[in-house]
């Protein structure tokens, strides 16, 4: 029997990872929110690898109650991820940057493949192939910090620009292809700072553009967006970071 998997958070994204292990024969053990976490690792020393598949909120908590010693088998997939979510822990996961939706009641959607990069990759790799999930295997940091930044760019100004326009990312770039540059820009200066980075702008909203041609019809604005718009403007003040057109777009909501 090959090793367990453990996967903390069985949400629907969680859900897909389950099975794709699942496939590949790993028995899966789910970590809920009345699991506890020092417990389960008694009984799962070793575990193949273990997924983080709680929401962006829930990361940091989760992070630092992980236990030591499956500290070198994390794999994480929250949005808006940045490499100082983990180094703050001291640890170096896996990351792979979900370019997949899934929904209740609906089978999973692939917008474009997923980059996936760290020891455990491949696996991960492997076990969303299972499910008939393209992913892109990737061959070093440099190149996992330009996609995390560019979902970040995707996601931060569809939903932030979105609370403007409503509508689909189809739409948003061919109505209001200015507001959603503007916004962009402006996310990636944030990205800038939060990364200590200087960050090629033409590529990143090349790759932004590319992803909305992956799905036109993706709505804009998520559940999420008031609240990411909050932070993003959060992060810019505790940066020194001055952004006007996120600014007017908070006063008018």
């Amino acid at each position: 029997m090959k090793n367990p998997v453990v996967v903390v958070g069985i949400g629907e994204i969680g859900s897909v990872f389950a099975r794709g292990f699942l496939r590949l024969g790993h028995p899966v053990y789910p970590v809920v929110r009345d699991t506890k976490m020092g417990e389960l690792a008694k009984q799962l020393a070793e575990p193949e690898l273990v997924v983080i598949a709680v929401a962006e909120k829930d990361i940091q908590t989760v992070l630092q109650e992980i236990p030591g010693c499956w500290r070198d088998r994390l794999v994480l997939l929250q949005n808006e991820l940045l490499p100082g979510d983990w180094s703050r822990h001291g640890l170096e996961p896996s990351v792979i940057s979900v370019w997949f939706e899934k929904k209740k009641g609906m089978d999973s959607k692939v917008i474009i493949p997923s980059p996936v990069f760290g020891k455990h990759a491949q696996l991960v790799a492997d076990a969303l192939s299972s499910v008939d999930i393209e992913t892109n295997v990737l061959g070093n940091a440099e190149d996992l910090l330009f996609e995390l930044v560019m979902k970040n760019v995707y996601i931060l100004t569809t939903n932030i620009a979105g609370l403007q326009t409503g509508g689909t990312v189809g739409q948003l770039w061919s109505k209001h292809r200015q507001l959603a540059t503007e916004v962009a820009s402006e996310i990636i200066q944030l990205q800038e700072k939060l990364t200590g980075q200087t960050l090629n702008k033409e590529r990143l909203l090349e790759g932004m553009v590319h992803a909305f041609n992956g799905d036109p019809e993706h709505g804009c604005m998520g559940r999420s967006a008031a609240a990411r718009l909050e932070r993003a403007l959060k992060q810019a003040d505790e940066h020194g970071l001055d952004l006007p057109g996120l600014k007017k777009i908070a006063s008018a909501q």
